[in-house]
């Protein structure tokens, strides 16, 4: 067993270290607040390769080993997650036209999305399919040489930008069972009929758009398929998740760390009753409890990283990180508001959005009592075990 990181991860992480540090951190408060957009911080992503985590070298990408891509998603995260969230919802398309497309969808599209010239997004959740995503209703009708798609999805993030949305459909709504009948197509920005009607509010989450999308009468050529094949849209959908999992895991580690940081700093600053308050005994209760949680996340998410980085099915590990440490990110969060008092409900402090940003880890890429049913059904088919 090696729990150190290698010294290319170590090198990797401390770039990240320092970009954050420059270009992240000093503005997150402001922008965030103001809702404005970071284009200036994605532009340095794009020149520091993020963009291409997970396209392959042959098509100009980075291809990035996982424990690697969950440090990017952690460090990003410790200086504002809703930036992390760009490059989530990108690297999980990237991947499954990586390892599910057609030489010729590989080559049309890779080569511009490692570079972030294209960005690209998930068309998979619809207002009455999240989790569930068996039951979308969005449809795809062939059409001679076409198909034509009709459906609404919900919470897509980079939906503006996306260039393709990899889309979600079915394409035999009688299949039995349902997922047989599920496809993916690839949905390239500008395609008439592809329109996003709103921006959605969130509590936080903020600095990336999550949007409503309408696709009426959209046509796209029959090579949009994903694979070329039909039927297959579930099993790509869920190859791409088992990668979101672990970057909403790193996420949630990264605002983790970022509260106690915070919590730690504030308490050696801030006196109450002529001394600092690291010097009462509740203060350092909470402090030595908020580490050894984000300690024990942090090697649950490396973990489950290496072993999909051993090409071993790594949906039960990757869900319970992602499980673990979005309820470490929820309690630390809460910790460090109280660590601060009311200055932690103040927005001219960091904890406030930490405390608004946490919630979405215990949501995204799979609610966590859906994970705990996953890990569970794992164990008791007796194909995984622990220990």
């Amino acid at each position: 067993m090696d729990f150190e990181l290698t010294d290319e991860q170590r090198m990797f992480r401390d770039s990240l270290r320092d970009f954050v540090a420059r270009e992240i951190t000093p503005v997150a408060q402001e922008w965030e607040h103001s809702g404005r957009y970071p284009a200036e911080i994605i532009e340095t992503m794009r020149h520091l390769g993020l963009f291409g985590m997970t396209v392959p070298e042959a098509y100009g990408g980075l291809e990035v080993d996982m424990v690697s891509f969950a440090i990017a998603f952690e460090e990003i995260s410790k200086g504002w997650m809703g930036v992390a969230g760009i490059l989530g919802s990108h690297a999980m398309a990237c991947y499954i036209i990586a390892r599910h497309g057609t030489e010729e969808q590989r080559k049309r599209y890779l080569p511009a999305l490692a570079t972030g010239e294209r960005r690209a997004g998930l068309g998979l959740t619809e207002p009455g399919a999240g989790t569930d995503l068996q039951g979308i209703t969005t449809t795809a009708v062939r059409d001679g040489d076409d198909y034509v798609i009709n459906g609404t999805k919900m919470w897509i993030t980079n939906a503006r930008y996306a260039d393709p949305l990899p889309v979600l459909v079915k394409t035999d709504p009688s299949a039995e069972p349902r997922h047989k009948g599920m496809s993916i197509l690839l949905v390239d920005k500008g395609t008439p009929g592809f329109s996003v009607s709103r921006d959605l509010p969130k509590l936080g989450y903020k600095g990336t758009e999550s949007c409503e999308v309408v696709l009426d009468n959209v046509r796209v050529p029959k090579d949009s398929l994903l694979g070329g094949e039909e039927g297959h849209g579930m099993q790509q959908a869920l190859s791409g998740l088992e990668t979101g999992r672990i970057n909403v895991a790193a996420r949630a580690l990264g605002i983790a760390q970022a509260a106690y940081d915070a919590a730690l700093t504030y308490s050696q600053q801030r006196e109450a009753f002529g001394q600092r308050i690291s010097q009462f005994q509740a203060i350092q209760l909470k402090l030595a409890q908020m580490v050894t949680n984000v300690q024990a996340a942090r090697l649950m998410v490396y973990w489950s990283a290496s072993i999909f980085d051993r090409g071993q099915r790594a949906d039960m590990q990757t869900g319970m990180a992602k499980l673990f440490a979005s309820e470490v990110a929820v309690e630390a969060s809460l910790e460090a508001m109280r660590v601060y008092g009311g200055y932690g409900y103040s927005q001219e402090f960091v904890v406030e959005r930490l405390y608004r940003d946490a919630p979405l880890m215990v949501i995204g890429e799979g609610t966590n009592d859906v994970l705990r049913f996953v890990i569970a059904r794992s164990l008791l088919s007796g194909k995984e075990s622990v220990g």
